[in-house]
């Protein structure tokens, strides 16, 4: 049996209940996006390029909570079993799944605000170019740091990996700041325009079809502690913040797959039918935009 040492600041209740978090939340988190990614898969009628955006939200999410999963089982076995290059592997893989999960988010805001404010459709070859271009560029961001411009290492509980913020050197500083304007103020712009101009529509024909403040609310609740925190490693020694909070942020943020897949799949109006009908047999009946005007 593999013998392990306790990580500074935590006891054996801590680990297994941090560890227990990310199971739940990753088994959660899994459980959803799998159906609303297989639902897309078998239910012919949902396989339009708006819809094609929602279910790569789930697959980037599915692959967050395949991380957590990881960390829940490391937590569970107090240590991480897989290695230093498991460690960056694991970081590598993390890091891809929040960049396109929030770059999706923005993509469906931009498409939302067409089809209830512009009545533009959204064409197969625009979704999937944005798609792609969604994926490249989270991958190459993800891989940067394995070439040396910031690096993978261990959390606080060292039962998973993420972009090292210990460190606060010029590299960590200039690739965070760079991902916090990319990735975290250019979406939420974006989302937050987006949906403020559709509640602006159903205000003047005074039929609300979703809470438009939700998804904005949502995005900062999940990642902006976690956000903050490494903004301010930038500035200061950030192993003055207790372990079990700076443990505590990222177990929060890996909350928001689960939070995505009941806003963006099962409370959308033009992908829930198609859940349902993935899991009753029942047909879709589309809903209309047009009856709104």
């Amino acid at each position: 049996m593999a013998t392990y040492t306790l990580p500074e600041g935590f006891t054996e209740f801590d680990m297994f209940t941090f560890g227990s978090a990310l199971l739940v939340g990753g088994m959660l988190g899994f459980f959803l996006n799998a159906i609303s990614i297989l639902s897309f898969l078998r239910v012919r009628e949902m396989r339009n390029p708006s819809n094609f955006l929602v279910f790569n939200l789930a697959v980037a999410d599915l692959s967050l909570n395949i991380n957590g999963l990881t960390a829940a089982y490391a937590s569970y076995l107090r240590y991480w079993p897989f290695g230093q290059d498991g460690c960056a592997y694991h970081g590598f893989q993390g890091m891809i799944a929040i960049l396109a999960s929030i770059s999706f988010l923005a993509a469906i805001a931009w498409d939302r605000y067409h089809q209830y404010c512009t009545r533009q459709k959204l064409f197969w070859t625009t979704s999937i170019t944005i798609s792609s271009i969604i994926w490249i560029l989270s991958i190459f961001w993800s891989a940067v740091p394995l070439l040396g411009w910031g690096v993978y290492d261990f959390e606080p509980m060292r039962t998973c990996c993420t972009l090292d913020y210990t460190k606060g050197d010029r590299d960590y500083i200039t690739y965070m700041l760079s991902l916090v304007v990319l990735y975290l103020m250019l979406p939420a712009f974006n989302m937050y325009s987006c949906y403020d101009l559709i509640y602006k529509h159903f205000k003047k024909i005074h039929h609300h079809r979703f809470n438009t403040s939700l998804p904005v609310r949502v995005l900062l609740m999940c990642w902006g502690p976690y956000v903050i925190m490494c903004v301010y490693a930038c500035f200061d020694n950030v192993k003055l913040v207790s372990p079990k909070l700076r443990m505590m942020l990222p177990v929060i943020a890996k909350t928001n797959p689960i939070f995505n897949a009941l806003l963006y799949s099962f409370g959308n109006e033009f992908y829930r039918r198609g859940v349902w009908h993935f899991l009753t047999g029942q047909k879709i009946v589309e809903p209309d935009i047009k009856k709104s005007k």
